[in-house]
């Protein structure tokens, strides 16, 4: 049992737990026992936190069972190791080295002797931001529902975006609240805070602390967090601008909608594309080019040590200066004055191969199980899968078993990732004093 094996398994145990509950007559609106599938899609979806759905979160299951979701998708934000570390602490046990390296490599830090403080952070950060989302969704919630309802439904989607699931408890997920200023900054602004990670807060919290307090110690910023921060505000921009201009003359869409929520709707999809699966818009009537901008941003995803996934924005980022220091005629990678060590670079080639291979294979299998739909639309829905997205143009729960399965299989290695995937199956790697000799060939 390495440690890659244990986080892999700890996420499966979550998965079949999930889906027994999720079976069970008490989650079902009807009352009678769910789809084995449908409770398995369900389940793993929640704890790959992705948001895919092949049935109605909000009528096909009972109070009971949107709670089991929710707590799923809490549980699958907050990753398997990082709760189990929990447990150990209420239980007043001591990490052990073991549970140190397992923890450092599920939270993908650098240092080890900090990690239990860290998951203290987390938890508390969590709760938190939480908690603040579920107030200010109270005020646009409770007048259209009731306070009882109203409370549950802030509650809910203030944990899933939070936590970048994207399930919502409403039909047609966010469209009715497509003009909604409240509900489109708040929900933005915790998926936003989610998918930059846990170390980028901790970061932005000391600077404003030490801001407020007027100390002389100022906070100097992190490589990591220069590189996450302005990532994610390209990111952002360029898809709200590419979204904008793509969708502006749709008539399914965009056209027939004021500037303002024009542009509300085009910050929130460029927002959402990159980590959860919230929409404003009917994803399956946007344009080509849209839904090419869309898969672009899945495939990225969110940044390291967030509850979002994609390649990660550090990766796209350390290959972009990689690609500008060969035009620049450079043997080394810089990135705000920084070299990047070829560890890194080697690292972030696998993941974006590895990644590549595992989209290509799942929509090859899905364009045979299911030949009746649209290439974009298997597209579509993979990437999103695999990035935990949860985004869809409709097609989930129209295609078959073995195409479910599918798109299972693919959350979950979306989740683990590929690198801690092979990991375990493979072992760890045996090091070797053993040095080939160098020799060139063409590239390019």
């Amino acid at each position: 049992m390495t440690v890659a094996r244990t986080i892999c398994l700890g996420f499966l145990v979550i998965i079949a737990i999930g889906t027994i509950l999720l079976l069970l007559p008490i989650s079902s609106s009807d009352g009678t026992w769910d789809n084995f599938v449908t409770a398995l899609f369900t389940a793993t979806s929640a704890v790959c936190v992705t948001g895919l759905v092949v049935v109605d979160t909000g009528t096909h299951y009972s109070g009971l069972g949107q709670f089991f979701i929710i707590l799923l998708i809490q549980l699958g934000g907050l990753g398997y190791m990082t709760v189990n570390t929990f447990l150990l602490l209420l239980l007043g046990r001591r990490l052990g080295l073991r549970d140190r390296v397992a923890l450092q490599q599920s939270l993908d830090t650098t240092e080890m002797s900090g990690v239990v403080p860290l998951v203290r952070s987390i938890l508390a950060m969590t709760l938190i931001f939480e908690l603040t989302g579920t107030f200010l969704l109270l005020f646009v919630f409770t007048p259209d529902f009731g306070l009882d309802k109203g409370f549950w439904l802030s509650i809910f989607h203030s944990v899933s975006a939070f936590n970048n699931a994207g399930f919502s408890l409403f039909a047609d997920n966010l469209i009715g609240y497509a003009g909604s200023i409240p509900v489109n900054l708040v929900i933005t602004l915790l998926v936003i805070f989610g998918g930059i990670g846990y170390q980028v807060i901790m970061e932005m919290y000391m600077w404003v602390r030490d801001r407020i307090s007027k100390s002389r110690e100022r906070v100097v910023f992190s490589l990591h967090f220069k590189i996450v921060t302005s990532t994610t505000l390209i990111l952002l921009v360029v898809g709200t601008l590419g979204l904008f201009f793509t969708e502006s003359q749709n008539p399914e869409t965009l056209k027939n909608v004021g500037f303002l929520e024009k542009l509300l709707s085009a910050w929130f999809q460029s927002v959402i594309s990159r980590t959860a699966g919230f929409n404003s818009i009917n994803i399956g009537e946007m344009t080509t080019a849209a839904l090419f901008i869309i898969i672009a941003l899945m495939f990225i995803g969110a940044s390291p040590g967030s509850t979002g996934g994609g390649i990660k924005t550090t990766t796209v980022r350390v290959l972009a200066s990689g690609t500008r220091s060969v035009l620049q005629g450079r043997t080394q990678v810089l990135c705000f004055d920084r070299q990047i060590p070829p560890e890194l670079i080697l690292k972030a080639v696998a993941v974006v191969v590895s990644s590549l291979g595992v989209v290509v294979l799942a929509t090859l299998v899905l364009t045979i199980s299911d030949p009746k739909s649209e290439f974009i639309a298997l597209l579509f829905e993979v990437v999103s899968a695999f990035a935990t997205v949860g985004l869809s143009m409709g097609i989930t729960a129209d295609l078959s078993t073995v195409g479910q399965l599918v798109l299972i299989v693919t959350m979950y290695v979306g989740r683990v990732g590929m690198i801690m995937l092979m990991s375990a199956i493979i072992g760890d790697p045996k090091p070797s004093n053993i040095r080939y000799p160098e020799e060139n060939l063409l590239v390019g």
